[in-house]
Parts: structure tokens; sequence; C-alpha cells
């Protein structure tokens, strides 16, 4: 217990000392001791890199879980050391609702089947999605996240130590100072005709004990000196391996983007197979940004032609489609073949190429993105396709891969 008693006064002293020390140097009344200008950038870039990588976890954070419901969730469960439940994504519950829609509807209607369609490609979305959570977590969220709370901690922990050091040295000298000023004017040589006599041996012996003083006192430097000088050499060797922690990041940032890159090309080629799955769905309606046909009962082949001499409006196709099932419906028209039929006088346009395209037979055109081609529709024709000409080919395409200009 006395033990006790005894170092909990030593380390209330030391506190005390410190914290004046600390005061006044704040207030310009005391000396501190300046680092080298190396270390200070180290310290410097040290506090820079633990900032911006706390913004940069955050808001990658919020990019792979915008809910922040569910990153509270997941940050307890992180903190009890316990699995976080499987989550399932926005784009796996579309799916299960637009398939559970299509099957209310009839799944053999057109609607239900480009439900079903969209769904499945909606769930493999999602399920791109969670590889690419789940990719980022592992190789960018957590090498950031050990950064702080490993190695930051610990470099944080010795600059504390280093800062406690530098007190004890500058209160180290502070009082090596005074204790040499009260020495000096202690030995100074006493007036005989102010002083009395027995004042002579009392300051003789004050001069005595202020040399020990100063003795004791230069002792506790260079003991604070020397912990001073190891403790700046440990902290800075914590400094300098921050070098090594932007190499690691920058590999982790590296794999981010590789994961990115792929997430977003699935997502490309799996739209782009839906746009194929669609544009071969009978009775499938798909809108073009700037189609600008009107409805068959409205137009005809005459006042089309008539306002396309007349004006400088753009150039309208006339579509006639039909709807398999529906009640006195026309009878289905025979296939065309496109290599036997021949552009109308008014009715063709241009259009580009929004995305490659192979011919599935010999009645359609394959195309190549971004280039040009003339197109325009004939009467009976389904309304998701045109006739496409390129040169002397010729052949079916689907609306959706081109951007029909003026």
């Amino acid at each position: 217990m006395d033990f006790n008693m005894k170092k909990l006064a030593s380390d209330a002293g030391v506190f005390f000392t410190r914290a004046v020390q600390f005061t006044e140097e704040k207030f310009g009344q005391a000396e501190k001791t300046e680092l080298d200008a190396h270390f200070e950038n180290l310290l410097a870039r040290a506090d820079c890199t633990k900032n911006w990588t706390e913004k940069i976890l955050r808001q990658t954070e919020v990019l792979l879980q915008p809910n922040p419901s569910a990153r509270v969730e997941e940050f307890l469960y992180e903190k009890l050391d316990r699995k976080v439940p499987s989550r399932v994504t926005n784009g796996e519950l579309l799916a299960q609702y637009m398939i559970e829609a299509a099957n209310d509807f009839g799944p053999n209607s057109p609607y239900g089947k480009t439900l079903i369609k969209v769904g499945e490609t909606e769930r493999r979305l999602g399920g791109a999605e969670r590889d690419f959570i789940h990719s980022a977590s592992i190789n960018f969220l957590s090498p950031l996240r050990n950064f702080l709370e490993g190695d930051w901690r610990t470099i944080s922990k010795e600059r504390r130590i280093l800062q406690n050091r530098r007190l004890d040295l500058d209160a180290c000298k502070a009082r090596l100072k005074k204790a040499k000023a009260a020495e000096a004017k202690a030995a100074a040589v006493p007036d005989f005709n102010e002083t009395r006599p027995r004042n002579y041996i009392l300051s003789a012996s004050a001069s005595a004990l202020w040399s020990d003083e100063v003795e004791k006192a230069e002792h506790e430097l260079r003991m604070a000196q020397t912990e001073f000088d190891r403790q700046a050499e440990v902290t800075r060797l914590l400094l300098e391996g921050i070098s090594s922690t932007h190499v690691n990041h920058l590999r982790c940032l590296h794999e981010f983007a590789e994961a990115q890159a792929t997430y977003y090309a699935q997502c490309y080629q799996y739209m782009l197979d839906l746009q194929k799955q669609l544009g071969r769905l009978p009775g499938t309606f798909v809108g073009n940004a700037e189609s600008t046909s009107p409805p068959p009962d409205t137009a005809s082949p005459t006042t089309i032609a008539a306002g396309a001499a007349t004006g400088p409006a753009v150039p309208i196709i006339p579509v006639v489609p039909t709807v398999i099932g529906a009640p006195n419906s026309a009878p289905a028209v025979e296939a065309l073949n496109p290599s036997d039929v021949k552009p109308p006088a008014s009715g063709t346009r241009k259009a580009r190429v929004l995305y490659d395209y192979e011919a599935s037979d010999s009645t359609e055109l394959s195309l190549l993105s971004d280039e040009m081609i003339t197109v325009y529709s004939l009467p009976g024709m389904d309304p998701d396709w045109l006739i496409g000409e390129r040169g002397n080919q010729k052949g079916k395409v689907p609306v959706t891969y081109l951007e029909l200009l003026s």
C-alpha cells in the first residue's frame, strides 16, 4: 500500500510538472525544444494520411451501402465480433417482385414474359453487386480500417509518449537554469560594508547547497535527454513507415478499381443480353427517345409522304404493327425477305449503331458499334425491327440497337 501511495504521489508530481511546463510554453514564459524540419514533415504527412484515409473509408462505405441503418448494423456486428447476416440487395429484391408479378399477370403473356426476362437480369445484377461489395470490403476497406485501428493507434500512442518526454526535458532545462542562476547569486562576493559577518557563513552554505542542486539538475537533464532521444527515434521509425502504408494502399486502390471495372462490365453485358432477348420477344414494345412515329390509325403512308415534302419535319417511317392473339386482328403478314424489298421513296433515314449486333440468320444484318446505316420500315413489319442497308448489304436490324437521326 505504501508503494502504491508513493507511486501515486510521484505520478501526480510528474503530471503537475508537465502541466506547468505546457502552460508556460503556451504563454511564452518557457522555452520549448523544437523538432527538426524532417521530423515535422513526417508528422504532417502522417496526420494528412490519417485524415484522408478516414474520409475515403467513410465515403467508400456510403458508396457500397447507402442505407445508414444498415451501416450502423454492420458496425455493431463488427464490434461484437459476430458475422454480419446476409442481406438481399435492391436488385435481387426487385427481381423477386418482378417474377412474382409475372406469375400473377400470366407468364405466357407479353408483359409477363418481359417481366420475367427483366427480373432475371435484375437478379444477375444484384448478384454482381453483392460480389463487388464483398470484394471491395476485403481488398480495400479492410486495409484502410486496419491502418486506422492498428498502425495509427500505435503511432498516436508513441507521439503522446514523445510529447511527455519533451515536456520532461524542457522542465529539466528550466530547473537547471534556475539552479545555476541561484548558484551564481549565492557564490557572488559579499559586500563587507553592508553584509553582517554572521551572514558570510550562511552564504557559503547556500552556495554549496545550490552546487549540489545544479549537479542533480544536470543529472536529471542527461537522463531526460536520453529518454527523449530514444523515444524520438522510435517515433521517427513509425512515421517513416507511412511510406509503406501508401504503397499498400496503392495496391488496394488498384484492386478496388479492377473490382469496380469488372462489376460495371458485367452489368453492361447483362443489359446487352437483356436488350437482345427483349428484341426477340413478340409484341414487346421498346421505346426510342428520338422516335416520332405516330400511331397507325392517325397517319398513313400518303399523309406521311405529303408532310415530308412540305416541311422540314423529320422523316417518319410508317409501321403497321400486329398484336398476336388480339381479337378481330388481320391475318399475320408472311415473313419478308429483306433482299427482295426496295426502300420506299420517302421514309428512309440515317441511324447510328449503339452496340455490336450479330445476325442470328440470313434475314438479319450484323452491326458494328458507331457505324452509320440507312434504315426504313415496311407495312406489316414488327415494330421492333427495321430494314437496314449498308452498301450492298441489307437485312433486318433491331430498333433498340439504333439511334435514329434526322
